[in-house]
């Protein structure tokens, strides 16, 4: 019995996909190159591993066995890889994240300037996409990390927490009273639309206290509600964190409520079945050493 280790890393990525076409994909390599190597290895097991159907494969009790198995040492072999190569600089190679245009502009571009400095070589690609947006991109293998609006759920993903978030309420006038939540759902609020997880955090907040949010605007940028806001067109609901400078400068002003809302996480999310590139665990190290050491918090 004869076969190669790159046979069984197609029937592995075959029988992860449950699809011949997704795996030739992700592989870089025809279809056909993968239906031939399932074949070759069915014959010299002598046994099916792969049931066809019009739409995809499933996989028969012998190809569940092999495929349990065959995962688990790939990704020991894998990892071994993968910390041998931890022992050199990166030169070259890529990085593709995923992250919303909030996060990116006033969280991410700071770790991927010090990424540069330290690897020139490797080029990074970051794709705008929404929370949910981004975990189905995870999950597509189509890049290897991600940032969520957390809680987010995913038993294919290993999440987690890198930075908290807290939403405040700002306009451009200064005002000393203390607001209910009543009191400011008849304000002219300046949201998110309805599209994004924080304009949903939101809206359930209020709604667990009875409350149905009508707000006069919505945008789809954080950059846009505070320059709303600013121009005297409402209340925008927006990240202290990234709206400091507007405060610090008195451009806006926070409105006080009688309570605060819930503080809320941003995490990074990987693919759990696919062993991470060096590059993909040496960003993870920068936005880890940081919180390490209690910065941006």
């Amino acid at each position: 019995m004869y076969i190669k280790l790159e046979q069984y890393k197609i029937f592995n990525e075959a029988a992860t996909t449950l699809s011949f076409s997704i795996a030739a994909r992700n592989l870089f390599i025809s279809q056909s190159a993968v239906s031939q190597t399932i074949s070759s290895i069915e014959k010299e097991l002598q046994t099916q591993l792969f049931i066809r159907h019009s739409k995809g494969v499933s996989l028969t009790k012998e190809g569940k066995l092999l495929h349990q198995q065959i995962d688990k040492a790939l990704a020991i072999i894998t990892g071994v890889e993968n910390q041998i190569s931890n022992f050199h600089e990166l030169k070259d190679g890529q990085l593709t994240i995923g992250a919303g245009d909030t996060f990116s502009e006033y969280f991410l571009t700071d770790y991927i300037v010090k990424f540069k400095q330290l690897y020139p070589g490797v080029k990074i690609k970051v794709i705008n996409r929404t929370s949910l947006e981004t975990r189905e991109l995870l999950k597509t293998d189509q890049i290897d990390l991600g940032f969520l609006n957390l809680p987010i759920k995913d038993d294919a993903l290993i999440i987690k927490e890198c930075f908290q978030v807290q939403d405040i309420f700002v306009s451009n006038k200064k005002d000393p009273h203390i607001y209910t939540f009543e009191e400011l759902a008849k304000k002219s609020l300046i949201l998110f639309e309805k599209s994004s997880n924080t304009r949903n955090r939101i809206d359930n907040f209020f709604a667990k206290k009875g409350i149905l949010l009508n707000p006069s605007i919505e945008l789809g940028a954080h950059n846009l509600l505070l320059d709303f806001a600013k121009a005297g067109l409402g209340i925008s609901c927006v990240i202290k964190e990234f709206s400091q400078e507007y405060l610090n400068q008195n451009i806006l002003h926070e409105v006080k409520t009688i309570s605060s809302l819930p503080r809320r996480s941003i995490g990074y999310a990987y693919l759990k079945r696919r062993t991470q590139s060096v590059a993909t665990n040496k960003f993870i190290e920068l936005i880890a050493n940081d919180n390490q050491n209690n910065i941006n918090y």
